[in-house]
């Protein structure tokens, strides 16, 4: 039985969630090098991030489920991360092997955490739920 079909709102929202996190990510990084954190220095380190985004919602449909921490979620974050470097260095702006690593991590901690937070609220939710039925 294929699974039910993603309301728009949830699909807005992840999709939203995503690439706040990942503007988030280019602002911190920017700020952590004494970088400017205005609109146009941190639409340039965010874009080739963003671009990668897209490619792995788009890979997977992620549409289709856009809360599953292992579908959606690591296809989004690979995606973000791989191509997102490999713009940089098409676009000559570097992927130290450091930064690499930093933002596999983060990038990991926001694209897969929001999920997995998400992923426990419902079951408790549905949880809590069950067990108000069965209540006497």
């Amino acid at each position: 039985m294929p699974a039910p079909a993603a309301r728009p709102a949830s699909i807005v929202a992840a999709i939203a969630a995503d690439v706040v996190l990942v503007v988030v990510f280019a602002a911190i990084g920017r700020a952590s090098h004494d970088e400017s954190v205005d609109a146009a220095g941190v639409w340039a380190t965010a874009w080739p991030f963003l671009v990668g985004l897209a490619v792995g919602w788009i890979a997977v449909r992620g549409w289709r489920r856009p809360l599953a921490v292992r579908s959606t979620g690591v296809a989004s974050w690979l995606a973000t991360v791989i191509v997102g470097m490999l713009l940089r260095l098409a676009t000559g702006a570097g992927a130290a092997v450091a930064f690499v690593i930093v933002a596999t991590v983060t990038l990991a901690l926001f694209l897969l955490g929001w999920r997995a937070v998400a992923a426990l609220a419902r079951r408790s939710r549905s949880r809590a739920r069950r067990d108000a039925a069965v209540a006497p």
